[in-house]
């Protein structure tokens, strides 16, 4: 067992959540044959860099993170676009870095805050707390304690017999209780959390974590803060394993909807004639107006590929307006 020991204590909860997580990931794993297709790994990969940007503040929306991403202008600030391009850039090195590694996390937060911060992958040099308005929420550590407890936190990652799920919280919950950079400590605690998780499952380097975070973002704080007063971060580590739980449910339940979009937009994407007759094949009861909305369409080009697909005899609709369906010929 390593020297340097975290503050929690394994649960009945951490047991069972442990367990669901397995099933919900066999799960997963399953319905994409071990392997998510670009399309979707791209998608989950956006919703991650947003959501866990906007837990930071960062306006940007999904769509406004998607042009950002392909090159195209977006009505936003300068700084949260910078932001976006950051995050992609350090998530998609993620895979070339060992979590316990020193230089691996500076050459992290140097990707992640570049252009952002005086001094982009060096640990702080000064002391820090987190203030909301005029309250201090947490003082962290002195900074000339920093280095020791950042090679004593990395030093108990790598000799753990902790599950790699509760170790992945326990260290997010470490992390952002050192608070080793001048900023980024958020992000970074995330990114590095799911980076642990990808070195035991690799399917969930692709599992957007923060969207489920962002959503429950007073209640992660609320976490973090009981787990300082308490110095015992076991309510964190259950906070965290039902998010990816959830996380692993949210991914299950859209994946009909969302590996359809994606099979039709790999490699050099079809006409939209084709994409619609590929949704439909699949959803015949969808109406115009959602094949719209799930091609990323405007409804007038979905309406007019399905006038021309019913004119050439290759798609016909079945049954009343209301409660019939679609019939690709």
């Amino acid at each position: 067992m390593p020297a340097y020991q975290l503050p929690f204590q394994l649960t009945h909860r951490m047991t069972a959540l442990v367990a669901e997580i397995a099933e919900r990931l066999g799960a997963w794993k399953a319905a994409n044959r071990g392997a998510l297709v670009p399309a979707l790994r791209r998608s989950n990969r956006i919703r991650t860099l947003q959501a866990s940007l906007a837990i930071e503040q960062n306006t940007l929306s999904v769509e406004q993170v998607t042009a950002v991403l392909a090159g195209k202008p977006v009505l936003g600030s300068p700084k949260e676009i910078h932001e976006v391009r950051n995050a992609f850039a350090a998530y998609e090195a993620m895979e070339h870095w060992q979590p316990y590694r020193l230089d691996d996390l500076l050459q992290a937060h140097g990707l992640l805050m570049a252009g952002l911060v005086d001094h982009p992958g060096a640990l702080r040099g000064g002391d820090v707390g987190i203030w909301r308005g005029d309250r201090l929420l947490h003082m962290a550590p002195p900074a000339g304690q920093v280095p020791r407890l950042v090679n004593d936190l990395l030093g108990w990652l790598r000799a753990t017999d902790a599950h790699p799920l509760v170790a992945s919280a326990a260290f997010h919950y470490d992390f952002e209780f050192i608070h080793p950079f001048s900023d980024g400590n958020g992000r970074m605690g995330r990114l590095w959390q799911t980076l642990v998780l990808s070195r035991w499952q690799p399917m969930l380097a692709w599992l957007p974590v923060e969207t489920v975070i962002r959503h429950r973002q007073q209640d992660y704080y609320a976490q973090l803060a009981q787990a300082d007063a308490r110095s015992d971060c076991t309510g964190f580590i259950e906070f965290m394993l039902q998010a990816i739980a959830d996380s692993l449910d949210e991914a299950i339940a859209s994946e009909v909807s969302v590996e359809t979009t994606a099979e039709v937009s790999v490699e050099k994407p079809p006409g939209t004639a084709e994409r619609v007759l590929a949704l439909l094949r699949r959803q015949p009861e969808l109406t115009l107006a959602e094949v719209a909305r799930g091609l990323g369409c405007s409804a007038r080009t979905v309406e007019r590929a399905a006038a021309r697909l019913q004119a050439d005899g290759r798609l016909r609709y079945v049954g009343p307006k209301k409660g019939g369906h679609w019939e690709v010929l």
